[in-house]
Protein backbone atom coordinates (compact mmCIF):
# COMPACT_ATOMS: atom_id res chain seq x y z
CA UNK A 1 0.00 0.00 0.00
CA UNK A 2 1.25 3.21 -0.93
CA UNK A 3 1.20 5.18 2.41
CA UNK A 4 1.91 8.33 0.32
CA UNK A 5 -0.94 8.15 -1.59
CA UNK A 6 -3.36 6.85 0.85
CA UNK A 7 -2.60 9.99 2.57
CA UNK A 8 -3.06 12.20 -0.16
CA UNK A 9 -6.61 10.49 -0.54
CA UNK A 10 -7.69 11.11 2.94
CA UNK A 11 -6.14 14.64 2.39
CA UNK A 12 -8.79 15.47 -0.26
CA UNK A 13 -11.56 15.46 2.65
CA UNK A 14 -9.76 18.73 3.93
CA UNK A 15 -6.57 19.72 5.73
CA UNK A 16 -5.87 16.90 8.45
CA UNK A 17 -3.31 16.83 11.26
CA UNK A 18 -0.74 13.88 11.53
CA UNK A 19 -2.32 11.52 14.02
CA UNK A 20 -5.85 12.14 12.54
CA UNK A 21 -4.62 10.62 9.29
CA UNK A 22 -2.98 7.72 11.12
CA UNK A 23 -6.36 7.22 12.98
CA UNK A 24 -8.14 7.69 9.31
CA UNK A 25 -5.97 5.19 7.84
CA UNK A 26 -6.10 2.31 10.10
CA UNK A 27 -9.89 3.09 10.16
CA UNK A 28 -10.21 3.32 6.34
CA UNK A 29 -8.13 -0.02 6.09
CA UNK A 30 -10.06 -1.72 8.84
CA UNK A 31 -6.82 -1.63 11.37
CA UNK A 32 -5.28 -4.37 8.56
CA UNK A 33 -2.09 -2.18 7.89
CA UNK A 34 -1.50 -0.47 11.19
CA UNK A 35 1.07 3.05 10.84
CA UNK A 36 3.76 3.98 13.07
CA UNK A 37 3.22 7.98 13.55
CA UNK A 38 6.92 8.47 12.74
CA UNK A 39 5.77 6.88 8.96
CA UNK A 40 3.05 9.43 8.97
CA UNK A 41 5.06 12.19 9.44
CA UNK A 42 8.13 10.92 7.79
CA UNK A 43 5.62 10.55 4.61
CA UNK A 44 3.86 14.31 5.14
CA UNK A 45 7.69 15.74 5.24
CA UNK A 46 8.36 14.44 1.83
CA UNK A 47 5.01 15.20 0.48
CA UNK A 48 5.74 18.90 1.55
CA UNK A 49 9.38 18.87 -0.14
CA UNK A 50 7.78 17.54 -3.19
CA UNK A 51 5.08 20.34 -3.27
CA UNK A 52 1.78 17.84 -2.93
CA UNK A 53 1.21 19.01 0.93
CA UNK A 54 1.37 22.40 2.68
CA UNK A 55 1.33 23.43 6.00
CA UNK A 56 -1.69 24.91 6.52
CA UNK A 57 -1.95 26.21 10.32
CA UNK A 58 -2.53 24.64 13.43
CA UNK A 59 -6.24 23.94 15.27
CA UNK A 60 -7.02 24.67 18.50
CA UNK A 61 -4.79 21.99 20.19
CA UNK A 62 -2.36 23.45 18.40
CA UNK A 63 -1.26 20.56 16.04
CA UNK A 64 -0.06 21.73 13.04
CA UNK A 65 -2.68 20.66 10.08
CA UNK A 66 -1.79 19.82 6.70
CA UNK A 67 -3.58 20.21 3.28
CA UNK A 68 -2.93 18.89 -0.39
CA UNK A 69 -1.85 21.22 -3.50
CA UNK A 70 -3.37 21.23 -6.43
CA UNK A 71 0.16 19.01 -7.30
CA UNK A 72 -1.65 16.81 -4.27
CA UNK A 73 -4.76 16.48 -5.77
CA UNK A 74 -3.55 16.27 -9.52
CA UNK A 75 -1.18 13.59 -8.30
CA UNK A 76 -4.10 11.47 -6.02
CA UNK A 77 -6.33 11.80 -9.43
CA UNK A 78 -3.78 10.43 -11.53
CA UNK A 79 -3.17 7.52 -8.86
CA UNK A 80 -6.54 6.71 -9.25
CA UNK A 81 -6.50 6.05 -13.08
CA UNK A 82 -3.21 4.02 -12.59
CA UNK A 83 -3.17 0.33 -12.35
CA UNK A 84 -1.03 -1.29 -9.70
CA UNK A 85 1.53 -2.81 -11.03
CA UNK A 86 1.94 -6.49 -10.48
CA UNK A 87 5.09 -7.03 -12.30
CA UNK A 88 7.52 -6.82 -9.44
CA UNK A 89 5.69 -8.75 -6.49
CA UNK A 90 7.20 -8.15 -3.26
CA UNK A 91 9.38 -10.80 -1.84
CA UNK A 92 7.34 -13.25 -0.12
CA UNK A 93 8.90 -15.07 3.03
CA UNK A 94 6.88 -18.01 2.59
CA UNK A 95 7.71 -18.67 -0.88
CA UNK A 96 11.58 -18.14 0.19
CA UNK A 97 11.12 -20.50 2.97
CA UNK A 98 9.63 -23.30 0.77
CA UNK A 99 12.80 -22.96 -2.01
CA UNK A 100 15.13 -22.87 0.83
CA UNK A 101 14.28 -25.76 2.90
CA UNK A 102 13.91 -27.39 -0.85
CA UNK A 103 17.82 -27.29 -0.65
CA UNK A 104 18.55 -27.92 2.76
CA UNK A 105 19.46 -31.28 3.81
CA UNK A 106 16.74 -32.28 6.82
CA UNK A 107 14.88 -30.30 5.98
CA UNK A 108 11.05 -31.55 6.02
CA UNK A 109 9.53 -29.19 3.34
CA UNK A 110 6.22 -31.24 3.62
CA UNK A 111 6.06 -30.30 7.16
CA UNK A 112 6.76 -26.74 6.36
CA UNK A 113 3.69 -27.10 4.16
CA UNK A 114 1.88 -28.47 6.57
CA UNK A 115 2.48 -26.19 9.45
CA UNK A 116 1.44 -23.26 7.00
CA UNK A 117 -1.57 -24.97 5.80
CA UNK A 118 -2.64 -24.90 9.34
CA UNK A 119 -2.04 -21.19 10.17
CA UNK A 120 -3.29 -20.11 7.09
CA UNK A 121 -6.39 -22.26 7.59
CA UNK A 122 -7.29 -20.90 10.92
CA UNK A 123 -6.23 -17.02 9.55
CA UNK A 124 -9.44 -17.95 6.84
CA UNK A 125 -11.76 -18.90 9.26
CA UNK A 126 -10.84 -15.49 11.31
CA UNK A 127 -11.32 -13.98 7.90
CA UNK A 128 -14.59 -15.29 6.84
CA UNK A 129 -15.75 -14.84 10.50
CA UNK A 130 -14.97 -11.09 10.80
CA UNK A 131 -16.33 -10.63 6.58
CA UNK A 132 -19.44 -12.06 7.85
CA UNK A 133 -19.19 -10.15 10.80
CA UNK A 134 -19.19 -7.04 8.81
CA UNK A 135 -21.92 -8.35 6.59
CA UNK A 136 -24.48 -8.57 9.21
CA UNK A 137 -24.07 -4.57 10.28
CA UNK A 138 -25.03 -3.57 6.79
CA UNK A 139 -22.14 -1.38 5.95
CA UNK A 140 -23.14 1.86 4.61
CA UNK A 141 -20.81 4.38 6.00
CA UNK A 142 -17.28 4.31 3.16
CA UNK A 143 -14.81 3.25 6.65
CA UNK A 144 -17.57 0.32 6.43
CA UNK A 145 -17.29 -0.64 3.15
CA UNK A 146 -13.85 -0.01 2.76
CA UNK A 147 -13.15 -2.61 6.10
CA UNK A 148 -15.37 -4.96 4.13
CA UNK A 149 -13.46 -4.76 0.95
CA UNK A 150 -10.21 -5.56 2.85
CA UNK A 151 -11.44 -8.00 4.56
CA UNK A 152 -12.85 -9.78 1.65
CA UNK A 153 -9.37 -9.38 -0.06
CA UNK A 154 -8.04 -11.38 3.11
CA UNK A 155 -10.55 -13.95 2.38
CA UNK A 156 -9.57 -14.01 -1.45
CA UNK A 157 -5.71 -13.89 -0.68
CA UNK A 158 -5.86 -16.13 1.85
CA UNK A 159 -7.97 -18.83 0.03
CA UNK A 160 -5.16 -18.31 -3.22
CA UNK A 161 -2.36 -19.23 -0.48
CA UNK A 162 -4.12 -22.61 0.39
CA UNK A 163 -4.03 -23.38 -3.18
CA UNK A 164 -0.69 -22.76 -3.43
CA UNK A 165 -0.17 -24.62 -0.42
CA UNK A 166 -2.00 -27.78 -1.77
CA UNK A 167 -0.05 -26.90 -5.03
CA UNK A 168 3.36 -27.22 -3.60
CA UNK A 169 2.02 -30.35 -1.50
CA UNK A 170 1.44 -32.67 -4.70
CA UNK A 171 4.43 -31.03 -6.94
CA UNK A 172 6.06 -32.17 -3.79
CA UNK A 173 4.80 -35.71 -3.58
CA UNK A 174 5.32 -36.18 -7.10
CA UNK A 175 8.61 -35.41 -7.05
CA UNK A 176 9.45 -38.33 -4.11
CA UNK A 177 7.48 -40.53 -5.81
CA UNK A 178 8.63 -40.22 -9.44
CA UNK A 179 11.24 -42.97 -10.22
CA UNK A 180 14.94 -42.42 -10.10
CA UNK A 181 16.37 -42.81 -14.05
CA UNK A 182 19.41 -43.40 -12.02
CA UNK A 183 18.92 -46.26 -10.76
Amino acid sequence: MSIRHGLLALLERGPRYGSRLRSEFEARTGGTWPLNIGQVYTTLGRLERDGMVRQEGADEAGRMLYGLTEAGRAEVRAWFTRPVDRGNPPRDELAIKLVMAVGVPGADVRAVVEVQRRHVSRALHEHVRARAEALARAPGHPDEVARLLVLEQQVCHTEAELRWLEHCEARLLRMTQAPNPDS
